[in-house]
């Protein structure tokens, strides 16, 4: 998860220097969204610090939920056993929100961490959030160690690695359809990973089709509500029910859909906006923290579709369907949802 507050030196700049180097430092502290590329880092760390075949003797992991503190200082402590370092990593550990006699601990390992010792905390379903105002702790971080995070990748970066991936499995791919299976499936390189893998075996051709991506590529549930409004806004209503249907039948929450359908329809709603007052997808691409322009495109090619009015009583209508499933007792929110899709197809009236 990625940390608010003051920008931090460049950790990931810092860790690929002492990994060309092949001098690890003593501690790291490794967050953020982008899971791939942090296992990839942590990986290519520990085999840096590991010769292959010495981990069970030199390679420690402790869980966060559980650490005992002094098995943890034991392993920090112990020698390497022929191998020029030791390798500890603990997962998930909020050292800055533990008891006092805890932090206290911690703060004394990591202010005496032995020269052949790397120390790395990984955080993944907790939030490596530092506080300043704790020096004990946040004297050693700051003084030898490195903060590296993972975030997502840029646009570009990433459709340049889709495309080297796919060169790895003897395809192409144009920078237009690598956008579009950023927007199927999402922005995260662990989710695209395994689509690229069925991609590549699918696609028959050199270049991969956006046709191979529909084949076989599993949308995420943004991009699968994005279709069903889009269908909504062509006026395919049997497309439209179709999509809902599947959605229905993947056990997927009326609530949650609704909550995906209503950002959608807000979203459509400032397309048309754009559209009226002569602004472009970029304006729209800004307004929403949209990482690509693919997405803010379709937005206003549905939105040429629906006059301002239609788009301003379906997110009215929206907002009354989530308030009617959130509060009326008894309440069936999966007819209230189907209701709902109906209504926007027959053309919400005023």
């Amino acid at each position: 998860m990625a940390t608010k507050g003051k920008e931090r030196p460049d950790g990931l700049r810092q860790l690929k220097q002492d990994l060309k180097a092949g001098a690890p430092a003593s501690l790291y502290l490794f967050y953020g969204e982008e899971t791939y590329l942090r296992d990839y880092y942590l990986e290519r760390l520990k085999t840096a610090c590991v010769p292959a075949g010495m981990e069970s003797f030199n390679v420690h992991r402790f869980s966060g939920k559980a650490l005992d503190l002094q098995a943890l200082s034991d392993a920090v402590d112990a020698l390497p056993m022929m191998s020029p370092r030791t390798f500890v990593q603990v997962d998930d550990y909020d050292m800055f929100k533990a008891p006092e006699a805890q932090r206290n601990t911690m703060a004394a390992i990591l202010a005496d961490l032995p020269d052949y010792c790397t120390l790395v905390f990984v955080y993944d379903t907790v939030a490596y959030k530092p506080d300043a105002r704790m020096k004990k702790l946040a004297g050693p971080i700051r003084e030898r160690g490195r903060e590296v995070a993972f975030p997502r990748q840029k646009q570009n970066d990433l459709t340049d690695w889709i495309g080297r991936r796919f060169r790895a499995l003897g395809h192409d791919i144009s920078t237009g359809d690598a956008q579009y299976l950023i927007f199927l499936c999402g922005d995260l390189m662990n989710g695209l990973i395994g689509e690229i893998a069925k991609i590549g075996a699918y696609a028959r051709e050199k270049r991969v089709t956006r046709a191979d991506i529909d084949a076989v590529a599993i949308p995420v549930l943004d991009a699968q509500v994005f279709r069903m409004t889009d269908a909504l806004t062509k006026k395919d209503y049997d497309r439209t029910l179709s999509v809902l249907n599947d959605l229905l039948l993947m056990k997927q929450e009326p609530i949650m859909l609704l909550a995906v359908l209503g950002r959608h329809l807000r979203q459509l709603y400032s397309a048309r906006v754009a559209l009226e007052s002569g602004k472009g997808s970029r304006w729209v691409q800004e307004l929403w923290s949209m990482r690509s322009s693919y997405p803010a495109d379709r937005l206003l090619e549905a939105a040429r579709r629906h006059d301002l009015p239609w788009c301003r009583r379906a997110m009215a209508r929206c907002a009354q369907t989530d308030l009617a499933m959130k509060s009326v007792t008894g309440a069936d929110a999966r007819d209230r949802l189907i209701s709902l899709v109906l209504e926007l197809a027959a053309g919400v009236p005023a």
